[in-house]
């Protein structure tokens, strides 16, 4: 299957311009237990399987990491602030860290898609409702393609409403957005794949 996968995109010249994987906030603070979160392992292993296709493609893998510092929490350094060890990591992947909702705000991620020539961004992580949102909002105003990857961000259960219809409310959201420039879609993994 990765073999499939990955000749796939590799001979795929369906973008002229640079691609971005961003994965937002996977860190062991969010996923304490790991049942706490939506279909973690799956969502995981979509993830890894993209990672992997945007590294042989010598393509942008960007780690986001929520410093919560303000809140006392997901603090740089500490247990709770690190990605997930299952999650795959290359020698050429950034990191980025963030102190509010969206990835862009007072961070360098700007500065390091943009010195990269990247305009579409393929867009996973935690959590659909909170980071994952501002981020793919954020985004859409500064006119990059966005494709949200449908199975791989993941959230809560809320008070109101179970984790399985916030991630699906949140893809029929992003999926009816106005597009800017670069437009938005949602699309499985196996469909980008």
């Amino acid at each position: 299957m990765n073999n499939e996968h990955s000749l796939y995109l590799s001979n795929t010249e369906a973008s002229s311009q640079m691609r971005a994987l961003l994965i937002i906030d996977m860190q062991l603070g969010s996923f304490r237990p790991y049942e706490l979160r939506h279909d973690t392992f799956a969502v995981i292993d979509r993830i890894n399987i993209l990672s992997e296709v945007f590294r042989k493609n010598e393509e942008p893998v960007i780690f986001i990491q929520h410093d919560g510092t303000k809140e006392n929490c997901f603090l740089p350094g500490t247990e709770d602030w690190s990605l997930l060890p299952e999650l795959i990591r290359g020698p050429a992947d950034m990191f980025v860290s963030k102190t509010a909702n969206d990835s862009f705000y007072k961070t360098d991620l700007q500065t390091i898609l943009r010195s990269r020539g990247v305009k579409e961004l393929i867009v996973t992580g935690c959590a659909t409702d909170f980071c994952v949102d501002a981020t793919i909002k954020s985004a859409l105003t500064r006119d990059y393609s966005i494709t949200v990857v449908a199975d791989g961000h993941t959230t809560a259960d809320r008070p109101m409403i179970p984790a399985r219809q916030v991630i699906q409310y949140f893809n029929w959201l992003w999926s009816e957005m106005t597009p800017t420039e670069g437009g938005i879609k949602v699309e499985t993994c196996d469909v980008i794949l």
